[in-house]
């Protein structure tokens, strides 16, 4: 069933749809709140209150592109007020999608922890929302409100400079 069948039920009341929504992308919107945040309690706040303001919000939801996007877009505003209050944590090795990139190759998870922390932050959510969720380009643009362009090189040189800084150039 598409999320879009799923919202139109959860907006008439049928409340195994909304678990099936839930089930369908909870442990992605939790990931994506702990690369935020880095504390595990945190990110389980912070995933609850995306859900629910989720559900607030579908009764006026209009299908404008990939409902995905549209749920991240809360999860990265929660995140953002979350932290203007905590420090942002940096992506753990474990995090990283495929073992063989550039960053796993990092000697210890110290050292991608000061890589990350040594980048600006819009190259900070670039590479968790690239590498940590797998989101193409065109959605992490339509996320963070840049062009595609800004998206690809926000990643581009974040790599860059972590590799370079790391050794691995």
């Amino acid at each position: 069933m598409s999320d879009e069948e799923l919202i139109k039920r959860i907006c008439q009341g049928d409340k195994s749809a909304g678990e099936e929504l839930i089930g369908r992308y909870y442990a992605a919107v939790f990931h994506y709140c702990r690369c935020w945040c880095g504390d595990r309690e945190t990110a389980e706040d912070l995933t609850q209150e995306t859900f629910l303001r989720l559900f607030r919000a579908l009764p006026d939801y209009k299908e404008r592109g990939k409902f995905r996007g549209y749920l991240f877009l809360i999860a990265r505003r929660l995140c953002i007020n979350e932290g203007k209050k905590a420090p942002v944590y940096p992506l753990e090795e474990g995090d990283l999608p495929h073992p063989e990139n550039a960053m796993a190759r990092a000697e210890d998870r110290d050292q991608i922890g000061r890589l990350m922390a040594e980048l600006p932050p819009e190259q900070q959510e670039a590479v968790i929302l690239r590498y940590g969720l797998e989101l193409s380009f065109r959605d992490i643009a339509k996320m963070t409100g840049c062009n595609l362009r800004t998206a690809q090189s926000r990643v581009l040189y974040a790599l860059r400079s972590m590799r370079k800084r790391s050794g691995h150039e």
